[in-house]
């Protein structure tokens, strides 16, 4: 049938599909290389104990019936390797069905991870994922032409990502109404890049347009994307341009990554209609079923969005299928970290031989340029950003990270930078202290070559040592 594909689209499915798989590689790749430190058998957060306690039905996993630090490394190198096919066109050489089965493999073990990742894996680009990737189930392979309505429905995904940001920062922090965040927000976010230091110092009236730009960007153009062409490739090419200067600007994991690659599915890229079979009748009755479905459960996103009492990055429903999105509501003006220290001294002292622990992305040592790490996510980094608003945000593991730097734990130590202290010698003592960071001035930039200047606040967690070890005389 005619209404039920789009023939021209069938490149930008191409496209998209590809970098949809790449995203996912990244993710699968992420999970494996740092579960065990997070949620392993012996990580700051145990899955094994969260399923103990967690039903089935409110965290549908894998993991629920059997897990295992081996089971779990089976599942995150399989999806890898499901994912690489998936980049390489594996789809493209199977029937529909299989296909199909293809892409659902992925969603399943990622699905299986996400609900059972607790607080590793509680941000928005983790459902954005979820729900993208389980739309692409169902957008088919070169058997069939593009089905409209999962094109429509990657396009209400994208409507409510940027929507929904620009309406909880219009209602939340009064500097987005102002037009003065950006004052602030490349000092203060969570993992600034290689480019952040000097998106810091652009002229301020240059960040007053940045911020107008940018509430066009999310709060008119969305609504364009349900325009007819060319002008729903215009907003979407508008978005992913205005996503690429996120990308320059820090490290945000793949939330601009999975948004650009949504984008790319409405954008109708020159190519000849692709000359296919009609549909069969089994593969309409399934998508016009996910598209009802889909539909019905976009009633709690819109409701969200509609309310003065928005809220970000939740999801409705435990299979993750339709969500809501939003980052930045609020801007910090302040910048605290968290420095973790360790000494070998038998008595801790504030002259004690103190030495730093240093993280992979998250600010530490001043002199220490940051570095550009997304698509990949660091996890531990974006946690002890959190942290340090609040201890709040580091009570169920920060205690965990401690003990097992104190015994110089491997899969710990696998997801800092370096640690000051060598494998057989871990540290008698370990600490944290707050401290306040501020980007330097150009000319402290060149003065002492470091891009940030930091001020001792207070104490975070005092001299702390592991129970049971007596203090040497």
């Amino acid at each position: 049938m005619d209404w039920f594909t789009a023939s021209e689209y069938w490149l930008s499915r191409l496209v998209f599909q590809r970098a949809l798989a790449v995203l996912y590689l990244v993710a699968f790749l992420t999970a494996a290389l740092q579960f065990r430190a997070l949620i392993g058998q012996r990580g700051m957060l145990p899955v094994p104990r969260f399923v103990a306690r967690m039903p089935f039905k409110h965290a549908p996993s894998l993991f629920q019936l059997h897990y295992s630090d081996r089971f779990f490394a089976a599942c995150a190198w399989t999806g890898c390797a499901v994912s690489a096919a998936l980049v390489a066109g594996l789809d493209s050489y199977l029937p529909l069905w299989a296909g199909m089965v293809l892409w659902l493999v992925p969603w399943v073990l990622y699905l299986s991870i996400v609900n059972v990742g607790q607080t590793w894996y509680g941000f928005g680009w983790e459902s954005l994922l979820l729900e993208v990737g389980f739309l692409a189930v169902f957008l088919g392979n070169d058997e069939v032409a593009p089905p409209i309505l999962v094109l429509f429905l990657l396009r209400w995904i994208l409507f409510r990502v940027e929507f929904g940001a620009g309406l909880i920062k219009m209602r939340g922090d009064e500097c987005w109404r102002k037009l003065t965040c950006l004052d602030h927000h490349h000092e203060t976010q969570p993992m600034p890049g290689p480019l952040s230091w000097f998106f810091h110092h652009l002229p301020r009236p240059l960040h007053r347009v940045e911020v107008a730009a940018n509430h066009v960007t999310q709060l008119v153009v969305p609504v364009l994307l349900f325009t007819p062409q060319p002008v729903a490739t215009a907003a979407a090419s508008l978005m992913i341009l205005t996503q690429l200067w996120l990308v320059l600007s820090g490290n945000f994991s793949w939330l601009n990554w999975i948004t650009i690659v949504l984008a790319l599915s409405a954008v109708e890229l020159p190519s000849d209609p692709l000359s296919v079979p009609d549909a069969p009748l089994w593969y309409e009755v399934v998508v016009l079923a996910v598209a009802a479905l889909l539909v019905g459960l976009s009633y709690q996103p819109v409701r969200n969005m509609l309310s003065r009492r928005q809220v970000m990055n939740r999801s409705f429903d435990p299979l993750h299928l339709v969500n809501t999105y939003g980052a930045f509501g609020s801007v910090s003006r302040i910048r605290h970290e968290v420095v973790v220290e360790g000494t070998s001294d038998d008595v801790p002292r504030e002259d004690s031989d103190w030495r730093e622990y240093e993280f992979k992305g998250k600010p530490g040592d001043p002199r220490h340029w940051p570095r550009q790490f997304a698509p990949y996510h660091l996890r531990l980094d974006w946690m002890m950003w959190f942290a340090a608003l609040s201890p709040a945000y580091a009570g169920s593991w920060f205690g965990t990270l401690v003990e097992r730097l104190l015994e110089n734990d491997r899969d710990t130590l696998k997801l800092l930078r370096r640690s000051p202290f060598p494998p057989d010698a871990p540290p008698r003592y370990v600490r944290a202290r707050l401290f306040r960071y501020r980007y330097t001035t150009w000319q402290e930039l060149r003065e002492t070559g470091a891009c940030w200047e930091r001020t001792y606040v207070r104490e975070y967690l005092p001299p702390t040592r592991l129970a049971g070890v007596a203090q040497r005389s």
